[in-house]
């Protein structure tokens, strides 16, 4: 069993005066652990999700289960650890990807090896599956969908849509009716996970999708590492399952590449229509990784190999370079930008910085780390962190340094909070095959700084059943009272953190006034509504 540090980090390394490590926290154990991401709730707490090897679980048929399972931690604003989950086929079943519901739970999504036994419920499809789990808050499984073929399939990507229902991305290789050696697959399905509509896109070649995001207008946009050139093929089959008849959609690629891998971005409507798609590349090897909305449009990332040539505009500077690409909503380009930490540079994750509103964007940080080709320079293989403005211009970049200079450290995902303080997530390793994760929560003075912050906020407002409150200025500890537009005092409470849950079922429809006193002296109210 995986044991848990938490300290409150001095670290050995130089940090930035404007930066501040408020904890860390690392997940240790003796074999090879991956970290896929960091989910974080609506009251700030975070889900962390990848796939371990347990090393002592004993299966209830008393057999040792030697293959990876999902494996998801949660964590408390102070990086406590609030529960941790296994999920475990007989066989290999790697967790890649994870939503946060509205409804306060997660979808977790991943490929599995594994027939039916254990905690799946389903038989395999025939050799590798995607693996659909839905859990509540507390990690107790809802409901679980195991969608395949007897092709190998594999998850990427997870989003939630409007009506609560989900969209998967994910690959199939050499698929009946298929267009390349790999194909993209988009699976949307209701919030019980019934299978609603399939789509298989590519091209003549290997095409892999490495992130999907969600659209303001109910859609998503694809982002797709792809080997492929333009092809022809277009039809529908409908499945011979008559209990649950789904139609796929076969749509070949219509761009062609520029060089051995392009960026290939495909925007799909809410009923799962493409509305445009976009090929970007030059001539070498140049892989996307992730992507962002932003109030302009889209920012799209991943690492280049390729000079200027194809229609990229921008060169490299030395082994592989971080490729930034700016869109407006019709896909067109607004910009290109190049940035360098030397040897490999990879990009990991990207978050976007907007107004309190929402309505306009300051900024995007990012964040990835450098792999050593040849020669080892002094910040490769940390964590690293990069700001830009809306142009693409270079503000600042740091680096979050290792305990040791031995460590080999890749970021896998960072996420950042509402009141500018970071999380990054990502696997450290003394030794090859001893992977350990480590999660950092930064604060940092140049965020905060951008953040524009309410002394309180109450969401959703008005409320049904629960709702959450933000306190904007710092503390220690805080009261947060309920009271009644009589003055009577309904509930109170002490929180140490930022955001905090609050319990409305018992309330009347009406108008309540919520109150917060800090261990400062701050004080603030707000008016909630319960509908």
């Amino acid at each position: 069993m995986k044991k848990l540090y938490v300290s409150a980090l001095l670290c050995s390394a130089v940090f930035y005066s404007a930066q501040e490590v408020v904890w860390q926290k690392d997940i240790k154990s003796s074999t090879q652990d991956f970290l896929s991401q960091v989910t974080t709730t609506v009251d700030q707490q975070y889900l962390i999700t990848g796939s371990s090897i347990q090393s002592k679980k004993i299966t209830s048929e008393n057999k040792q289960n030697n293959g990876y399972d999902f494996h998801l931690v949660k964590l408390n604003q102070q990086g406590e650890e609030v529960w941790e989950k296994y999920f475990s086929g007989q066989n290999h079943d790697f967790l890649s990807a994870t939503v946060a519901t509205r409804e306060g739970g997660f979808l977790l999504a991943g490929t599995s090896h594994s027939g039916k036994g254990l905690d799946k419920k389903d038989a395999s499809k025939g050799g590798s599956d995607i693996w659909l789990i839905r859990i509540n808050e507390f990690g107790d499984e809802l409901w679980q969908k195991t969608l395949g073929t007897a092709q190998d399939e594999d998850a990427r990507s997870v989003i939630q849509t409007a009506d609560f229902g989900f969209i998967v991305a994910g690959n199939i290789q050499n698929a009946p009716n298929g267009f390349g050696s790999k194909d993209v697959t988009v699976t949307r399905l209701d919030k019980n996970g019934k299978v609603l509509s399939e789509i298989i896109l590519g091209g003549k070649g290997l095409d892999e999708v490495e992130k999907m995001i969600p659209t303001p207008d109910g859609g998503a946009l694809l982002g797709i590492y792809s080997r492929s050139h333009s092809t022809t093929g277009n039809k529908t089959v409908k499945s011979e399952d008559k209990e649950n008849p789904v139609t796929t959609q076969f749509i070949a690629k219509t761009t062609g590449n520029f060089g051995e891998g392009d960026y290939w971005v495909i925007k799909l409507s809410k009923d799962n229509k493409i509305e445009w798609e976009k090929n970007f590349g030059g001539k070498g090897d140049d892989h996307l990784r992730t992507m962002a909305f932003t109030s302009s449009g889209y920012i799209i990332g991943g690492e280049s190999r390729s000079e200027k040539s194809g229609n990229k505009t921008v060169g490299i500077e030395e082994g592989t370079d971080i490729w930034l690409i700016s869109l407006n909503t019709k896909g067109e380009e607004q910009w290109q930008k190049s940035y360098n930490f030397k040897n490999r540079d990879i990009l990991m994750g990207m978050n976007v910085i907007n107004t309190r509103d929402g309505k306009n964007s300051k900024g995007v940080l990012l964040g990835g780390y450098t792999q050593a080709e040849g020669r080892i320079e002094a910040d490769d293989e940390t964590f690293w962190m990069l700001y830009i403005d809306n142009d693409g211009n270079e503000q600042w970049r740091k680096h979050v340094k290792g305990e040791s200079r031995k460590k080999e450290e890749r970021l896998s995902d960072l996420k950042m909070n509402k009141d500018g303080s970071i999380v990054l997530a990502g696997t450290s390793a003394e030794e090859l095959g001893k992977e350990n994760w480590k999660i950092v929560k930064l604060g940092d003075k140049q965020l905060d700084q951008l953040i524009e912050k309410l002394d309180i906020k109450i969401y959703p407002n008005p409320v049904s059943d629960y709702c959450y409150v933000e306190i904007g200025f710092d503390f220690q500890e805080a009261d947060i009272t309920l009271y009644d537009m009589g003055g009577r005092q309904l509930q109170s409470l002490k929180t140490k953190n930022k955001v905090t849950k609050i319990n409305t079922q018992n309330l009347i429809q009406g108008a309540y006034l919520v109150t917060i006193k800090t261990d400062t002296n701050k004080t603030a109210n707000a008016k909630l509504i319960k509908q």
